[in-house]
């Protein structure tokens, strides 16, 4: 039991914790304190549905539908170039931690949204934790792939709850208008190269 949790937990965080698309909205929205709760649920829990569903089996079906992951494919560069559009003229208005008051903060369905399509819109989340971690779930056998499960979908919660939450202790650095220029060039940077990567 304790080996294919570890394994599990070990996986998801090799996966999981890297510069991307998903991890800088999260990290965008715990420094801004803006429905933090909310974006750590929509993304931990789409984390654990496709985790599931990669154990389950599911992937196979994935393999054998391409067609299916082109339009998730286009749909998500589409989703990802908007957005970095937007991160880029944020990083050239440029904007203080001060200026980030109610009136200027997006709606919770905005973010609900937003967080939805940051997940379910990137093919690359269906080749890692439905095809690999589904893979990898097998090689434990019929009872041992789910408590690799239960150690992946440990890693998702843990670490989007730590950026999220952890985020909050950089919101005296981003008191500094040049801080969130930055942050936004870094995020636009990253969103515009998975856009250009994900249609070449």
């Amino acid at each position: 039991m304790i080996l294919p949790v570890l394994s599990g937990l070990a996986s998801g965080l090799s996966l999981i914790v890297a510069i991307g698309a998903q991890n800088a909205f999260v990290l965008r929205q715990g420094i801004q304190r803006s429905h933090v709760a909310l974006v750590i649920a929509v993304c931990a829990v789409s984390d654990l549905v496709l985790i599931i569903l990669g154990v389950a089996g599911i992937g196979v079906l994935i393999e054998r539908a391409p067609g299916v992951l082109d339009v998730v494919r286009w749909a998500g560069a589409a989703f990802l170039a908007g957005y970095g559009a937007l991160a880029a003229w944020r990083a050239v208005r440029g904007q203080a931690l001060g200026q980030l008051g109610p009136a200027r903060a997006a709606s919770w369905m905005a973010v609900l949204g937003t967080g939805l399509a940051f997940t379910w819109l990137n093919p690359h989340v269906y080749l890692d934790t439905v095809l690999l971690l589904g893979s990898l779930a097998s090689t434990h056998g019929p009872d041992g792939r789910w408590w690799f499960a239960a150690g992946a979908g440990a890693a998702s919660i843990a670490w989007f709850t730590a950026l999220g939450v952890g985020a909050r202790f950089l919101a005296p650095v981003f008191r500094r208008r040049s801080a969130w220029r930055i942050l936004d060039a870094a995020i636009a940077v990253v969103m515009l190269t998975m856009a250009i990567f994900l249609v070449s």
